[in-house]
């Protein structure tokens, strides 16, 4: 093992060798009628969609080929590079907006 790597801290060996028993069996509660029901959310027979909402402009994939040193340079700053990126590109098109150089 390298020194950048480190242990799990788990012995999965001896979790997938384990049985599970009867009485471990009594230990998960029984699912209700109520915890059904709980699932998902109506509204006028619509079933109302969970978790982050749509974006109105969500951000789009791209293929886009940089200079290696640039690209580096960027994913040495650690994760979330791209989106650094886009906002050094964001900063860039805001100030040539305010200059009048480029047109909203």
């Amino acid at each position: 093992m390298t020194a950048n790597k480190r242990a799990l801290g788990s012995d999965l060996k001896t979790i997938d060798a384990h049985i599970i028993t009867a009485e471990e069996y009594d230990e998960i509660p029984e699912l209700t009628d109520e915890d059904f029901a709980r699932a998902d959310l109506y509204r006028g027979g619509k079933l109302i969609s969970r978790g982050r909402p749509k974006s109105d402009d969500p951000k789009q994939a791209v293929s886009l080929r940089l200079d290696a040193e640039v690209l580096r340079w960027f994913k040495s700053t650690g994760p979330g590079y791209q989106a650094r990126m886009g906002e050094v590109l964001k900063q860039h098109m805001t100030r040539k907006k305010a200059e009048g150089k480029i047109k909203p």
